[in-house]
């Protein structure tokens, strides 16, 4: 055990001085910072699969796109959804045919590799629902075994269950779309079949109508039999709706709600409904995903999503930590630039909450529908920190997100990412969902930063400060750690956790911080970082186990920081990070440590493993000269 005494203290501030070199150098010189947002390939595959089908896919792209998920593929044959995770069947499927698109041959010895696993896992029959319908875009899977989404949804009001506002934003926008597309069932054949990927395997027998389950499949069963036959006033009257709801959602940038998913299926909607590829809105579109797609020596890739207002709030906290003033010229930058995101219009939000004036900001660059209250908190904290030209701006954009976040705040006390009240379980069971989150509860980090922000900010409506701690509290785990719902995982979710209970005023020595605190120490590789893999989503044998990285370790170690823990943990955590810090003052992390939907999309945010160790380093360093 190191002793913090024996902590060399001027190769602290060194490390942290180079890490704070090396993200001012990565600032853009209009004040923001964007790390790329890596994900599977499945985006990659459905992108060459989209073109595809609209006819526009061309050859370098392919084999640009084709590289890339070349270099993806594991020893054995498989893709999986994170770096290190097992193989996954519906990702290996999608990058399986985006390859043979590519002219990949089915005898090649990793196509025959990929084949294998995917046949021994069950075939093209236990893909997921979003992968059938690719194959079904591609004439290799028959719509009448996917489950039914009629676009007669559309037309349900807020007040009844299974209307769209019962599916979280991400879900909703982009069942939306699909509908249109299932309504039109279109089928464009690729050029070869897929059928050495079948295992032959029957369907399962349908469940017992005394469970949910089964009362769902008979529901889809029904629905499929009207499909045949729809109404026809009332089939075009829910369409004509859907497609004014997806252009009304458009966003500056062309995307939809800055996500790859509802984004390809809106593309999807309007060219089955007539709108021609040159159409402004589908250009736009395009265009959009264009400004979406990394190409470089590693080959050809999309992010799903672009990150610069986290990444940038994220950056100016770090700075700040690691002791840059608040008017330093970046910091003052960052300000004037997170200033003008702040969003002024109502977003679907407003649905639950008619009276609540517009305020807050989203993840994206243009994504104005779909404010979410982690974003603003961390926003919030970060303007804080700076010493601007316009303090008055700064104050007044604070107190809008203030009211704005306490009037986002659920019935249990607690903050869902995007939605209020965003809890009805029931859409959670419907055949379609089988991948996931579909609606937005409260979560544990998200609440943490809400409730951090409140703490800080003059003004605010005590009770409902003292609802969010207590919620915090209520939701701690058993063993003390709290589950990350943004963020691997509950190294994730009990950082956040520590540090928003220390800013509401809870004492180091209260019960709680205690037993989280002694969570993490328990769970600190022997190494002396922390790293928690992926799969503790849906085993709980990984819970707090996994490889250290830079983003985990930081985040153990601001927990423990803002729990006042003096030991040598925090100095052991705090060496892994000097001694795996980079000569140009970077950290490396090939782990993916963000989360879409826990247990099935992930995602390696690479700024995290900048701002998080630059912060964690300047905390851990005021620490020392404040004792």
């Amino acid at each position: 055990m190191i002793d913090e005494r024996l902590l060399h203290m001027p190769a602290v501030q060194d490390a942290c001085d180079r890490g704070v070199e090396a993200l001012l150098r990565m600032q853009h010189e209009d004040g923001w910072w964007k790390g790329e947002l890596q994900a599977n390939v499945t985006i990659d595959a459905e992108d060459l699969l989209l073109r595809q089908f609209l006819g526009i896919r061309t050859e370098s792209m392919t084999e640009a796109t084709a590289r890339w998920i070349r270099a993806q593929q594991r020893d054995d044959g498989t893709w999986a959804t994170f770096t290190g995770g097992p193989g996954d069947v519906s990702t290996t499927v999608e990058a399986y045919a985006a390859l043979r698109l590519a002219g990949d041959p089915a005898e090649a010895t990793h196509m025959e590799k990929a084949a294998v696993f995917v046949r021994d896992a069950g075939g093209l029959e236990r893909a997921r629902v979003f992968t059938h319908m690719w194959l079904a875009l591609s004439g290799e899977w028959s719509w009448d075994e996917i489950p039914a989404l009629p676009p007669e949804l559309i037309l349900l009001p807020p007040r009844i269950p299974l209307n769209i506002y019962d599916f979280a934003c991400w879900a909703r926008q982009t069942v939306v779309a699909l509908t249109v597309v299932a309504a039109r069932r279109p089928s464009r054949p690729l050029p070869f079949a897929l059928d050495e990927l079948r295992s032959g395997e029957e369907p399962p027998a349908p469940r017992s109508l005394r469970t949910v389950e089964g009362k769902f499949e008979l529901l889809d069963r029904v629905l499929h039999r009207y499909e045949r036959h729809p109404l026809r006033w009332l089939r075009r009257t829910a369409i004509d709706r859907a497609v004014r709801w997806i252009l009304a959602r458009q966003e500056a940038d062309g995307s939809w709600g800055g996500i790859q998913p509802p984004w390809v299926y809106s593309l999807l909607a309007l060219h089955l409904e007539g709108f021609a590829l040159d159409h402004p809105v589908m250009r736009a579109g395009f265009e959009g995903l264009d400004r979406f797609t990394i190409e470089d020596e590693l080959g050809r890739r999309v992010e799903c999503c672009q990150s610069p207002v986290w990444d940038t709030a994220l950056a100016m906290i770090g700075l700040s930590d690691a002791g840059l003033g608040g008017d330093h010229p970046a910091l003052r930058r960052a300000a004037h630039w997170v200033l003008g995101e702040e969003i002024r219009v109502r977003g679907d939000w407003a649905v639950r909450r008619p009276e609540l004036e517009p305020s807050g900001w989203a993840f994206e660059f243009e994504n104005d529908n779909y404010a979410d209250t982690d974003d603003t908190a961390i926003v919030g904290l970060a303007l804080r920190r700076v010493r601007h030209d316009d303090e008055a701006a700064i104050d007044a954009a604070c107190r809008r997100a203030l009211r704005w976040l306490e009037g986002m705040q659920c019935a249990d006390g607690g903050w869902g990412a995007f939605d209020v009240d965003n809890t009805r379980q029931l859409c959670t069971r419907l055949p379609f969902c089988d991948f996931g989150e579909v609606i937005d509860p409260p979560s544990a980090d998200v609440t943490a930063h809400v409730l951090e922000f409140l703490a800080a900010e003059p003004g605010r409506d005590l009770a409902k400060l003292r609802t969010a701690r207590k919620w915090l509290l209520d939701h701690q785990e058993p063993d003390g750690s709290w589950f990350g719902r943004w963020g691997a995982n509950h190294v994730y979710g009990t950082g956040a956790a520590l540090m928003a209970l220390a800013a509401a005023g809870g004492p180091h020595y209260d019960r709680p911080i205690r037993r989280a605190a002694q969570w993490l120490e328990a769970h600190q590789n022997s190494d002396g970082g922390w790293g928690e893999d992926l799969r503790s989503y849906t085993d709980e044998h990984w819970v707090g186990r996994g490889e250290s990285t830079p983003s985990q370790t930081a985040w153990a170690l601001l927990g423990l920081i803002a729990a006042r823990v003096d030991n040598g943990v925090t100095a052991r955590g705090v060496k892994w990070l000097i001694e795996n810090q980079r000569p140009d003052g970077t950290w490396d992390e090939a782990f993916f440590t963000g989360v879409g939907f826990p247990g099935d999309f992930y995602l390696n945010y690479h700024l995290y493993r900048q701002v998080f160790p630059v912060s964690a380093l300047g905390r851990y360093l005021a620490r020392k000269r404040a004792r």
